[in-house]
């Protein structure tokens, strides 16, 4: 899917495509920062997680992280990346309040991690580097001392990054917000950090440009900083991507620069022109020494590393023989995927049926819980869904008595078969009472009969809910419809 925009400058056609490349910042499950000894911890109190070194105090020396090393290396084995047998770290000088040293330690012409792949998007390097302090800026509504400012806490100056810059392979707003979501999810698999957008822990910058449909020349490319959120991801490359085109629409020209999208105003503002690499003044860090990886430090990242996701959604329809659909969310949402592997190896009798199990864990079992809870934390055990959903599939319990002793479940936990005897809610099958509950429905459903009869199919459903709340939903639907049509003689 790729966004295309008419206009009368686009060239042959007039039409436009978005050519999308995302930078995202992702901060690492270490204990401590990047170079310091600082603990790293959100929501302390402002400037209490500081030292000497991540201040940027003179005499003060960096000594580099290996666990920030060792889960580099994860995010390049799990992205298919060429891993350096040497790195090295630059200075990136630049003079922002956030940034007390007047440099950020990053990495330049020589990464950690060179090229690889996520799904059809192509990775074009992986560097780690130290977070900026966090500034806040008080406007006339949170007046300091009088007047308007900017504060900085320095806690999160310093904190452990891995910067991955994608090749421009996104075309779309929603392909580069679906995108994302793999991207974190592989991430969060891995336990390469918690990737909570909420806390920064994972932030992304877009660079965007358009060009005539057709072509493979690149535009002038803008740059959208530090989006925290999925929908402001799409929200605002849309909204880029609607300024360049009407910009090119009047004749005029993209100017490279550095914007800022506000998700309540919807406006796109400049913060600045565009850096290249020259403005910067890149130097290699004359107090960290070079990083050289050896076979040990790469079989010991290879050996922390779980199922990624896309491997695990191959295996869950391959293997499992769940649809693709079913087995991309459970995969994508690790807590879901692992909820389902544990039910299905509970081994209880009747077994389920692997997709129906799927069905009920993503659909009706999610749907009971809040809003991004884990299963695994609610009352549910997953031999008790997968006995559920066995009793279903057996029809001694009916899909909507199911889903009562769900309901039950998701209260009070307990053993779907103690549920079903204590409320009364096995299964009515064939035989004279159920016969004779149909006969009931049909006669006082006279005129649905009728239809019926003649070849109308839904006009059946009356029937069928007379029937049904007779017996409290437990006669089985199937069996019902059986009868129905056994007594009308169709």
């Amino acid at each position: 899917m790729s966004d295309s925009v008419d206009t009368a400058n686009a060239g042959a056609g007039g039409v436009l495509e978005a050519v999308i490349g995302l930078e995202i910042h992702v901060q690492l499950a270490t204990a401590t920062k990047m170079f310091c000894g600082c603990e790293l911890s959100f929501g302390e109190p402002p400037n209490t997680r500081t030292c000497p070194v991540c201040l940027g105090l003179p005499g003060s020396l960096p000594v580099a992280n290996a666990r920030a090393v060792h889960l580099g290396l994860m995010i390049g084995l799990a992205l298919g990346s060429e891993l350096a047998p040497r790195s090295i770290f630059h200075r990136k000088n630049y003079f922002y309040p956030d940034l007390p040293k007047g440099y950020q330690i990053s990495q330049y012409d020589e990464p950690l991690c060179l090229g690889g792949h996520l799904g059809a998007v192509r990775i074009h390097r992986v560097h780690l580097e130290e977070d900026a302090a966090k500034l806040i800026h008080v406007g006339s509504s949170g007046r300091i001392h009088g007047s308007d400012a900017s504060i900085v806490d320095f806690n999160r100056g310093g904190t452990p990054l891995a910067e991955i810059v994608t090749e421009p392979d996104l075309r779309s707003p929603e392909q580069a917000s679906e995108w994302l979501k793999l991207l974190r999810s592989t991430l969060r698999r891995l336990g390469v950090s918690d990737v909570n957008m909420e806390e920064g822990s994972l932030r992304c910058d877009a660079n965007i440009s358009l060009r005539p449909a057709g072509t493979s020349g690149l535009g002038v490319k803008t740059e959208l900083k530090n989006m925290n959120s999925f929908r402001f991801i799409e929200r605002g490359i849309r909204a880029e991507i609607a300024r360049q085109a009407e910009i090119l629409r009047g004749g005029g020209q993209v100017v490279q620069e550095t914007l800022h999208f506000d998700p309540a105003s919807a406006a796109i503002t400049s913060l600045r022109s565009k850096e290249e690499a020259h403005d910067y003044r890149y130097f290699p860090e004359p107090d960290l020494l070079p990083v050289t990886i050896d076979p040990g430090m790469i079989d010991a990242a290879r050996a922390d590393m779980s199922e990624l996701p896309a491997e695990r959604a191959e295996r869950l329809r391959a293997e499992v023989g769940l649809n693709a659909e079913s087995a991309q969310l459970l995969a994508f949402r690790g807590e879901l995927g692992d909820y389902f592997e544990a039910a299905l190896a509970a081994e209880r009798e009747p077994a389920p049926e692997p997709q129906t199990l799927a069905n009920w864990i993503a659909g009706e079992l999610v749907a009971r819980l809040a809003e991004g809870e884990d299963p695994a934390g609610s009352r549910v055990e997953p031999g008790a869904i997968a006995a559920l959903v066995g009793l279903v599939g057996a029809k001694r319990v009916s899909v909507g008595a199911g889903r009562q002793v769900l309901d039950r479940l998701v209260s009070d936990g307990g053993e779907p078969e103690a549920i079903v005897e204590a409320e009364g809610l096995a299964a009515i099958g064939g035989g004279e009472d159920l016969a004779a509950i149909v006969a009931a429905a049909l006669q006082a459903n006279a005129e649905a009969a009728e239809r019926v009869r003649g070849g109308n199919a839904k006009a059946i459903g009356p029937i069928v809910g007379h029937v049904m709340r007779e017996t409290k939903g437990r006669a089985d639907g199937t069996e019902v419809s059986r009868l129905i049509h056994e007594q009308l003689g169709v």
